[in-house]
């Protein structure tokens, strides 16, 4: 009982879980394929390119397996990732449907601006 409650406010025990261990995966990775998909990681997270707890942990899972693939086979980071590490990590999020915050924030910004149009208060 109160771990459904708690999951109601936190979201997933599970998908935390395997989010912990794709983390992990990322972790053990040897250099330089460790410190590129943590610095990628880290522009996902921080960009908002990730959405519902659903999606990040799918994405996670997918991004590790990548990055174990090439250190196992030996590919160079700038054969994965190209010359824009930017454009990369954002076609690799845009594979990965779902509503972001940002989707949020662009839904209240436009009621907000109806809202003032029809004389509304905020």
């Amino acid at each position: 009982m109160t771990a459904k409650w708690i999951e109601m406010l936190t979201g997933s025990l599970e998908q935390k879980k395997q989010y912990r261990r794709d983390m992990a995966r990322i972790d053990a990775l040897p250099e330089p394929h460790r410190a590129s998909a943590k610095a990628l990681h880290r522009y996902l997270l921080a960009s908002g390119a990730v959405g519902d707890g659903e999606h990040i942990v799918q994405m996670v899972a997918d991004f590790a397996d990548l990055w174990e693939r090439a250190a196992a086979d030996g590919t160079p980071v700038r054969t994965i990732v190209g010359d824009d590490p930017v454009e990369f990590i954002e076609t690799f999020a845009a594979a990965y449907e779902g509503r972001h915050w940002i989707d949020r924030e662009r839904d209240r910004l436009r009621a907000a601006l109806r809202d003032a149009e029809e004389g509304r208060p905020t």
